[in-house]
């Protein structure tokens, strides 16, 4: 495999979609993406169109936000803040099964590495493994605290497995972060990332960051956790885009990274190598940053032209697909 040189990366095409794309995924080998939207449907779109026109799946959908999408072995499964879990048919685009998943919003919903299992995690701080292919729910998932430090409600933003899917680490709006065996449902480790949470005791008596991104490297060794650093005002994302990387088996912080460009690191992914990693997110506006996985110095940043809630990548790790405020956005770079 050719290795990408993020430096040369390129905002090469971008377009109006419906509403705001909070989630996305592609369908592998292609540059067809399946975005979940503020909207309460789910699009297919086709970026390599002269004039990318998205379709709506038919049927009996969401009833609120469609926060995450992912891809299992022959379909889709998409969360919502309706608390549920729907399974769809990728060639007929219709509903196949649905699943009162959770009591609160649920924030994502992801599949392992073969497609066999997803796991979502909502706002009742649960994490639930699911049997992709029958919607069994295989492993309840019970640690992350229903109330911050300063007893408000708290959140449970993000999950990912490990390349091998055995592991699984899910993280919370405070900085913790739950690192799980996937087979037996058992916590066998746990890391903090209170740089990532902001509270304020005086003006508004209210929080604000968390952990919005997860993301093992393609060893299995390091996860990197991403959000917003410390923020002023928490009327706005004002804070730095903040990035920490640990050991996650020794239980070992490795750097933090907190970049002027300012917003929400809203999706962290790696090249296949892990060489390096790209964050994606923003506050009004939108950035992609691209850091060195061994010490996090950042080589490489653009602007999007809209706040972005989730990145994919494809295979050969040359272009990046952007889902967020009202546009899609494609960022492609050659080879070195």
């Amino acid at each position: 495999m050719a290795n990408s040189d993020p430096t040369k990366l390129k905002l090469t095409k971008n377009f109006g979609i419906p509403g705001i794309a909070l989630s996305v995924t592609r369908i592998p080998n292609t540059s067809r993406l399946v975005f979940g939207s503020s909207d309460f449907k789910l699009y297919e779109v086709d970026c390599a169109a002269e004039k990318p026109e998205p379709k709506a799946f038919s049927g009996e959908g969401h009833q609120s936000y469609v926060t995450g999408v992912a891809l299992i072995e022959n379909g889709l499964v998409s969360c919502s803040y309706d608390g549920t879990l729907l399974w769809w048919n990728l060639d007929t685009k219709e509903r196949v099964r649905s699943v009162d998943a959770h009591a609160l919003w649920v924030r994502r919903v992801v599949a392992s590495p073969d497609g066999k299992l997803v796991v979502s995690v909502a706002d009742d701080m649960l994490g639930k493994i699911w049997n992709a292919q029958t919607g069994e729910l295989l492993q309840t998932l019970a640690d992350h605290k229903p109330m911050t430090p300063n007893d408000f409600p708290s959140m449970l933003f993000a999950a990912a497995f490990s390349p091998d899917g055995q592991v699984l680490a899910t993280g919370d709006k405070i900085g913790h972060i739950a690192i799980w065996d996937v087979a037996s449902g058992k916590k066998i480790s746990e890391l903090e990332a209170p740089g990532l949470y902001t509270w304020d005791p005086k003006q508004r008596r209210h929080s604000i960051g968390g952990i919005r991104s997860l993301a093992f490297s393609p060893d299995g060794k390091l996860l990197v956790a991403g959000g917003i650093g410390h923020i002023g005002n928490i009327d706005h994302l004002d804070g730095p885009s903040r990035f920490e990387t640990f050991e996650w088996q020794a239980g070992k912080k490795l750097y933090d990274v907190a970049d002027k460009v300012k917003g929400l690191v809203e999706h962290i992914a790696f090249d296949p190598e892990g060489k390096w990693m790209v964050g994606s997110g923003g506050d009004n506006a939108g950035f992609v940053s691209f850091l060195k996985t061994e010490n996090g110095q950042i080589i490489h940043q653009d602007k999007a032209p809209m706040h972005i809630h989730q990145s994919v990548m494809n295979e050969t790790a040359d272009t990046l697909y952007a889902v967020g405020h009202n546009r899609i956005a494609v960022f492609e770079w050659k080879a070195a």
